[in-house]
């Protein structure tokens, strides 16, 4: 099967809680992840993580900066999700297109509402690039 090229954004608020979708729609429907979608033809990865954002929370993203690349594979599917840290308009997310929830959430929820551990570690890698070095 061959990878579908997608995005993932990584949105921390003032208060570094992240932002979060919970998938209207297969794969992983009901489940709580960071939002994102297929890179559509001839769209940038940067591109396509503006257009994501904005459809799925209502959020305009200013800055975009690619973290990794991950790759997620499962029954019937297969990505390469270019992931970016992304720094958004302030407001409220609101849940559009195939999100059917959309919301800032802190540290501890991340565990409770049952986000995978690709993107547990994923929200981290984000978090030890946004600290400023130490002196």
């Amino acid at each position: 099967m061959v990878p579908v090229h997608a995005v993932g954004a990584i949105v921390f608020d003032e208060h570094e809680r992240v932002l979060l979708v919970r998938r209207g729609r297969p794969p992983n429907q009901g489940r709580w992840t960071l939002p994102g979608g297929r890179v559509e033809a001839g769209e940038s990865a940067r591109d396509a993580v503006v257009r994501e954002v904005r459809e799925e929370t209502k959020l305009v993203v200013l800055e975009a900066t690619h973290l990794e690349r991950f790759e997620l594979r499962g029954d019937g599917f297969s990505y390469d999700i270019d992931e970016h840290v992304c720094v958004v308009a302030s407001g409220e997310p609101i849940a559009g297109d195939d999100a059917d929830d959309a919301r800032f959430v802190d540290r501890q929820a991340l565990t409770t509402i049952g986000v995978t551990e690709e993107v547990l570690l994923v929200i981290e890698r984000a978090r030890t690039l946004r600290r400023p070095a130490s002196p």
